[in-house]
């Protein structure tokens, strides 16, 4: 794979527990598909809300096919969780059609912490794994209907 054919990780610090196991099966599904993405392709921003800017600026560098976002918002007593959960959909939703560029939505939104712990932990069902590969296929299949063969 040549260098314009990177992905990119954007991983929120906040509920590090949690997206730290998403960020450990985006790793480990890459590199068992020997897809190239280096410590230097991830990403660390301090929210869920910040991920939308952050991926948008990365797919506009030009450096990369696609970018795998966790991140992980957890309902509490007030309206927050609504407004970050739809805010982080539609921003990222937005950022990826306007860059045409794969922006892979890996960002949690649990009512309990339970629920959050369940779908980050390592295995075939953890959320960070689903998410590198559906940006792994989106990319290719991108790159197909373009007209431009890539491999990843």
């Amino acid at each position: 794979m040549s260098n314009d054919q990177r992905l990119a990780i954007v991983v929120s610090r906040f509920n590090a527990e949690i997206t730290g196991g998403l960020l450990n099966g985006a790793t480990q599904v890459l590199a068992e598909q020997s897809a190239k993405c280096d410590e230097s392709d991830i990403f660390y921003v301090p929210g869920a809300f910040e991920i939308p800017l952050i991926a948008k600026s990365l797919a506009k560098s030009g450096r990369y096919v696609g970018i795998i976002c966790l991140g992980c918002v957890i309902k509490g007593e007030t309206a927050h969780f609504e407004f970050i959960s739809l805010g982080v959909t539609v921003g990222l939703m937005q950022a990826s059609l306007e860059c045409e560029v794969p922006m892979t939505f890996g960002i949690l939104t649990t009512y309990t912490d339970a629920q959050a712990e369940d779908r980050s932990r390592l295995n075939a069902h953890n959320k960070g794994r689903e998410t590198a590969l559906a940006c792994l296929e989106a990319a290719r299949t991108l790159a197909e209907a373009q007209g431009r063969i890539k491999r990843i």
